[in-house]
């Protein structure tokens, strides 16, 4: 007599499908069933692995157990939380999460033939992508906005207060006044300095002395609130971001690092910080707080929550949300996400970033933060074309962002060494007080440093027309002149004018010197706006010098052709415009997205050659004295484990002389295929701290079967001791498919070959390490296995190859910190 034994088929998830054969089985065996479920065999459909499962309690013989390998049992059928993922400070696998992905997406697909509602659900997880976009643009959109209105209010209470409402800004304050003039459009009686309002006096010395006291005793209780709030609450909130963002889009975990309390201070502390006066800029940090929204929103699909390779894609995307909200340039923001910050950048992330960037920006320019209905930060309206022979002066500001960027690398870097390596780094809060203290000081007595940096290079952006009242348009006229308003002609400077270059000149050398030892302190501090400010200054001091040489000189031959008498030849703000793109070039090695970030964000489309030249010239001359910019100098600074595209490795060395083990070092830790107890195992984790561990067929052979991560191992053993009876430490640990019989009284054998990795990359030992960092860097691998003729040799981790790049640029290989 028949009894019916179930077979089940499973798609890596609940039972989705029972099928009944017919087996001869005994009719004493039959009475059993009718008490107990019988024999399940589950069969894996990707693997086609079949394994028996044994009910507790179940009476029967069976083939197994008359061999001695009776409850033997693949736990791992069920999905264990945590297998799969990552610790912290660890590299992911690439390929293991594309591989993951992969699954997921054919279980969804098969399942969605089944009824309407998977149907649905298959749908719904294919919109999920451009839901998380959707909400990623709105938050970053909403957050920019915010941060622009607190900053702009908190910059001017350090010189005064509006008595119509204290949280009005200066130029809202004066915006709802009747009594302004346009000549004196910054006062109006709303809007009181403080000496005004606590002494009623406007001029003299007892009033700019209780101003320059309170400006900087505001400047100083912004500093110290931002820095306290990141060292107690969140100490991942200082700095630019970049680096890590970098760092961990190319794989590396940094758990907290986008967190929800990281995304809330660094929001806080972000406005304290460009509030305070501090030779930095917010561009920077809003790429990481949109990060922070991208991983936040992640948490609400398990698409993304789950793998981590996935989980980039969002945060490359949002990267560019950050940029296009950060200067309202949304493709600049899509272009600087693929060129400088993304490791892994496919086409269907480029589309999402595309709809990200726009909803941030369709969102900022809902909020007008800048109250002037543009989404431009500083927009300009040149009417005056270049010419080709200002190409002359663009290049050699070119030149002069290429030096300033590998000044300020060379000493930012230098300076954040000693922070380091000396006690100066044990105290975080005293040296953002004492750097805030110098920057007030000496900023109060210069008006081109007392204000907002944003508002410096506005000004040094602006055309001078015939209503501007800003002292760098204080030129001569002539009083016959009779033109139009919008075409005025070059005019000989005034006193104005040359005391606003000596100042411009002082504040030049106050920001390059200032710069360098703010940017990498415990606050939140971005590098664009003081690096465009920088060229700014310089690219508007040498317009206004040849501004001055075409009029007076206007017969030399180099201003002959183009510029005759009388006419309006040159433009000092353009060349602040391409001084700015050069020097932040020469930071940041930044190229096209520079251009494009720089087009938006001024508005001035015909002047993207000018701008091309400056930002080539500038990247040629800082490549001529080293090939990293400020962001991968950090990275090597703090030892991150990231293999950059753009270096090149053309040593003749192979991968035997990296693999690990070497020579002189013991041999490589490794698991046998079936003859290893889970005590030898569970040893030979607690004596070594490897990320996992070859499996090999036989210590005599070394024949390579596959590689198991250290992590899933613990997880395994740990719950297989608690979900399987019989497993003790003298059971035998398999990672075989058909274990072999054993004796009866043995105990129950752990099978553990659901969690090895039957296809774990391999080169030969003489593969050229030039392969070798090619195939690491494209395919993102954590380790890669040395083999001969299928025998193990020995293995290549990320951090070996780091460490020889080092070691071959002549740089200290143990800089590498990071597993």
């Amino acid at each position: 007599m028949g009894c019916c034994i179930a077979t089940v088929h499973r798609l890596h998830g609940p039972f989705c499908m029972y099928n009944c054969a017919q087996t001869q089985i005994s009719s004493e065996h039959c009475s059993l069933t009718t008490k107990v479920p019988v024999i399940m065999v589950v069969e894996e459909r990707r693997c086609g692995r079949r394994f028996a499962l044994l009910q507790e309690g179940l009476g029967m013989a069976t083939g197994d157990e008359m061999n001695g390998s009776g409850n033997l049992m693949d736990f791992l059928d069920e999905s264990i939380p945590e297998v799969g993922m990552y610790e912290d400070f660890h590299t992911i696998d690439w390929l293991r999460e594309k591989s993951r992905d992969t699954d997921r997406h054919r279980k969804i697909t098969s399942k969605s033939k089944e009824s309407i509602w998977e149907c649905i659900k298959g749908l719904l997880d294919a919109w999920s992508g451009w839901v998380v976009m959707l909400l990623i643009g709105l938050l970053a959109g909403t957050l920019a906005g915010v941060i622009d209105l607190a900053v702009d209010w908190m910059t001017d209470l350090k010189e005064g207060v509006c008595l119509a409402g204290f949280w009005f800004s200066h130029e809202q304050c004066c915006w709802t006044s009747n009594e302004t003039t346009f000549e004196d459009r910054d006062k109006c009686p709303q809007w009181k300095t403080w000496s005004e309002l606590l002494a009623n006096r406007s001029d003299g010395a007892s009033a700019y002395i209780l101003n320059y006291f309170l400006y900087v005793l505001w400047a100083l209780t912004f500093a110290f609130l931002g820095v306290s709030l990141v060292k107690v609450f969140a100490p991942y909130a200082c700095g630019s971001g970049i680096p890590e963002i970098k760092t961990i889009l190319s794989g590396f975990i940094i758990r907290g690092y986008l967190g929800k309390w990281t995304l809330l201070i660094k929001t806080v502390t972000l406005v304290l910080a460009v509030s305070s006066g501090l030779s930095l800029g917010k561009e920077g940090p809003l790429v990481h707080v949109a990060c922070c929204c991208g991983n936040l929103f992640c948490c609400l699909f398990s698409k993304y929550s789950k793998n981590e390779g996935k989980r980039r894609e969002v945060l490359s995307a949002a990267a560019a949300a950050g940029v296009s909200v950060a200067f309202g340039a949304p493709i600049g923001g899509v272009l600087f996400s693929l060129e400088e910050v993304s490791y892994y950048f496919p086409l269907k992330t480029l589309w999402r970033s595309f709809f990200a960037a726009l909803v941030a920006a369709f969102t900022l320019r809902s909020i007008n933060p800048f109250g002037n209905s543009r989404l431009v930060l500083f927009y300009v309206e040149y009417h005056t074309p270049w010419y080709m022979a200002e190409l002359v002066p663009f290049i050699l500001l070119g030149v002069f962002g290429g030096l300033w960027g590998t000044l300020f690398i060379r000493g930012n870097i230098a300076w954040c060494r000693k922070r380091k390596s000396t006690n100066l780094g044990r105290y975080p809060v005293l040296e953002v007080i004492a750097v805030t203290a110098i920057t007030a000081i000496f900023a109060f007595p210069n008006q081109y440093t007392r204000r907002s940096t944003s508002e410096l290079i506005s000004e040094l952006f602006n055309d001078c027309g015939a209503l501007e009242s800003s002292q760098l348009c204080d030129y001569i006229n002539d009083p016959n002149m009779t033109r139009p308003v919008d075409d005025i002609p070059d005019r000989p400077a005034g006193p104005g004018v040359y005391a606003a270059i000596w100042q411009l000149a002082l504040a030049l050398v106050f920001k390059i010197v200032i710069t360098i030892f703010t940017f990498g302190m415990k606050m939140p501090s971005g590098l664009f706006i003081p690096s465009m400010a920088v060229g700014a200054i310089a690219g508007r001091m040498v317009g206004i010098g040849v501004e001055q040489m075409a009029y007076h000189h206007h017969d030399w031959f180099i201003f002959k052709s183009w510029c005759r008498p009388g006419a309006d030849c040159v433009t000092p703000g353009l060349y602040a415009m391409v001084g700015a793109a050069a020097c932040l070039g020469g930071v940041t090695r930044m190229t096209v997205s520079l251009v494009v970030i720089m087009f938006e964000l001024t508005g001035g489309l015909e002047y993207i050659v000018p701008l091309m030249a400056a930002a080539v010239t500038s990247k040629w001359v800082a490549d001529a004295f080293g090939k990293v910019g400020i962001y991968e100098a950090h990275i090597h600074l703090n030892g991150y484990p990231f293999l950059d595209s753009k270096d090149e490795f053309r040593h003749r060395t192979l991968a035997t002389d990296v693999m690990r083990p070497r020579r002189t070092e013991p041999p490589l830790s490794v698991l046998t295929q079936g003859s290893m107890t889970v005590e030898d195992v569970e040893t030979l984790i607690k004596d070594t701290d490897y990320n996992g561990f070859p499996v090999v067929v036989s210590r005599e052979t070394e024949r390579l079967i596959g590689f198991v991560q250290r992590r899933d191992l613990i997880l395994a053993i740990k719950n297989a001791r608690k979900i399987q009876d019989g497993v003790v430490s003298n059971s035998i640990v398999y990672f075989m498919e058909e274990p072999p019989s054993l004796p009866g009284n043995s105990p129950s054998p752990l099978k553990l070959r659901r969690i090895l990795n039957l296809s774990p990359f391999t080169v030969t030992d003489h593969t050229p390490m030039e392969t070798v960092v090619d195939i690491f860097r494209k395919l993102g691998l954590r380790q890669c296995l040395v083999t001969r003729s299928g025998r193990l040799l020995g293995i290549l981790t990320k951090k070996d190859v780091l460490r020889h790049m080092a070691q071959m640029a002549n740089q200290d290989p143990e800089s590498i910190m990071f597993n």
